[in-house]
């Protein structure tokens, strides 16, 4: 049965998170591309949370989480579209990271979707709040705000109103892109073949990147985004630096709020008292790739 405890504070957190990512795009975007005294940036900014609000209602119905990951990947790509098609015509700079994004969302949505539904399509970050309809709310909420903050640079580059031809900055960017996802990639496909192998049961993961990194596809994600940032760089002035938010917030997320404090809690609780795990956690970097201390 569905409740509705703390719904007031709940809509107020809803209410908040929305002033705070349209104004954010707002800001960041306003030396952008405007449509009809919209800037190209605010347009997408509505749309995420349009998309991530429609998605809610079936979601709320059903009391499942089951599409969240997807409707992210969803709202990343509805975004782009959008503004690559707002912005025409495009730049090489502009074409390149759109295409970063696009890959890089369908790549995540889709392995991030198959994971929950490998487990039953049951994310338990969600068994207390989808029950709650506002609180749940919540959640869609602050995926559209997450998703806004996150692509902040590559929207400020698809809808850049004057064009910058490719310099240093792009290619030191897309090279620090490149492997960031190549290391997200590369950790997630390790640790999938890891659990898949039935030998495996019961065990923590050490091998590969993973014996560099305790979390090296987070370290990945940083990275990547910090790339587009980098790209980002000669076209920034005034406002438009907030998209320095960008990696900020993805590192303040992962390794303090919903990633790396979240994993580690459940690993210890697993593995807390066996000595090889402790001997795992001491010798291997919690976040960047580092050579595991002898």
């Amino acid at each position: 049965m569905a409740s509705y405890k703390n719904a007031p504070r709940s809509i107020a957190i809803v209410a908040f998170a929305t002033l705070l990512g349209v104004g954010f795009a707002w800001l960041a975007g306003s030396n952008g591309i405007q449509h009809s005294g919209l800037t190209v940036f605010a347009i997408c900014a509505a749309l995420a949370f349009v998309v991530n609000w429609l998605a809610f209602v079936p979601a709320a119905i059903a009391q499942t989480e089951k599409y969240y990951d997807l409707i992210g990947a969803v709202t990343y790509i509805s975004m782009l579209v959008t503004a690559c098609v707002l912005s025409a015509p495009l730049d090489i700079r502009a074409i390149v990271v759109a295409a970063m994004v696009a890959v890089w969302s369908l790549r995540l949505g889709t392995f991030l979707y198959n994971r929950i539904h490998s487990v039953g399509g049951i994310d338990q970050r969600f068994d207390a709040i989808k029950v709650n309809p506002p609180r749940f709310l919540v959640a869609w909420t602050l995926q559209a705000v997450w998703a806004i903050i996150t692509a902040a640079a590559a929207l400020v580059i698809i809808s850049a109103a004057d064009r910058v031809p490719l310099d240093i900055f792009f290619w030191i960017g897309s090279a620090v892109w490149v492997f960031g996802f190549a290391v997200e990639v590369i950790a997630d496909r390790q640790k999938g073949a890891f659990r898949a192998n039935p030998d495996n049961a019961g065990k923590f993961i050490d091998e590969g990147l993973w014996s560099w990194s305790q979390h090296p596809n987070y370290f990945g994600e940083i990275t990547l985004w910090t790339g587009i940032v980098i790209i980002a760089f000669p076209l920034l002035s005034g406002w438009s630096f907030l998209v320095f938010a960008s990696p900020l917030f993805i590192t303040l997320l992962l390794t303090k709020i919903s990633g790396i404090n979240m994993l580690d809690a459940a690993a210890a609780k697993r593995w807390g008292d066996d000595e090889e795990y402790q001997a795992y956690r001491e010798r291997t970097s919690k976040l960047l790739l580092w050579p595991p201390q002898p």
